[in-house]
């Protein structure tokens, strides 16, 4: 039986265009798009528990959200240990891309947002007590960027895979830190306090930390790259405030202020999170330049 659109026979206008091309059709031989990318086990790893229809779409977005913070932990990663080796210029490139990753995780929030309350009711008594907040990238993600709490290991005590990782992160110097360190190898005057301490601390605002970036923006031409190295952890916190804004919205309109699968306040403890601030100096020069 010939399609209707196709005589018999024939050959429809893209099988012509294909062949063309001579683009590979046969892959018995090579490996294909879906081999590169792993597509069987990618596609394969959604399992509802639910027979809610809008479950999958609950996990999609959590499971996308972790491949993008997978990336971004690549980068900041690499984005520390160049600017440890006084390496900006691959440094920046890094952490522009880190910035548009967070853009990413803005966004996905929009499509979460489209699950209504009575949609989350219907899957929320399967969830258990799993949460995001017991993500161990964001975790890690959390102490390059300077937010350390030792409480933040508990949730991963039961896989010492995953908390040697997080640990890791917790004692390591964070992103912030070694900005500092480049600004006193740089000649300014940072002190003592800020470049050798306890890195498992929260970070410890600093007049003197802020008088150096002050420095820095007060003579951007003498100070090029540094003054450009502030401007992308401006860039860097401004986007993640755009993810935590976008956070406790979405969970306010999903579930309005019900305590979280993961025991947390909900959107209280959302909110307060709203408050931290990772690179302060770096804010507050901005009233006193």
């Amino acid at each position: 039986m010939s399609c209707p659109h196709h005589p018999a026979g024939g050959t429809g206008a893209g099988e012509r265009i294909v062949q063309e091309e001579g683009a590979q059709l046969d892959f018995s031989r090579d490996m294909s798009y879906g081999d590169y990318l792993h597509l069987d086990a990618v596609l394969s790893a959604q399992h509802p528990l639910s027979p809610d229809h809008n479950e999958m779409l609950f996990i999609v977005q959590h499971q996308t959200s972790e491949l993008w913070m997978k990336l971004m932990l690549h980068e900041l990663g690499a984005a520390v240990r160049a600017v440890a080796a006084d390496e900006l210029a691959p440094a920046f490139k890094m952490l522009a891309r880190v910035s548009k990753i967070m853009e990413q995780l803005v966004h996905a929030w929009d499509v979460l947002a489209t699950m209504t309350p009575p949609e989350y009711s219907a899957i929320r008594p399967y969830l258990s007590n799993s949460s995001g907040f017991q993500s161990w990238q964001y975790r890690c993600i959390e102490f390059m960027l300077g937010n350390k709490n030792a409480a933040m290991l508990k949730p991963h005590a039961h896989r010492p895979d995953l908390l040697a990782r997080v640990e890791a992160a917790w004692r390591a110097p964070s992103l912030y830190d070694e900005a500092l360190r480049l600004l006193a190898r740089r000649g300014l005057s940072v002190p003592a306090s800020h470049l050798e301490r306890d890195w498992t601390q929260p970070y410890p605002a600093s007049d003197a930390v802020e008088q150096a970036w002050l420095e820095v923006y007060r003579h951007p031409q003498q100070h090029w790259d540094l003054y450009q190295l502030g401007e992308e952890l401006t860039d860097l916190e401004d986007a993640f405030r755009l993810w935590r804004f976008r956070h406790v919205t979405t969970v306010e309109r999903v579930i309005g202020f019900k305590r979280g699968t993961g025991g947390t306040s909900g959107v209280g403890y959302l909110r307060k999170m709203l408050d931290t601030v990772l690179f302060p100096e770096i804010w507050k020069l901005r009233t006193d330049l």
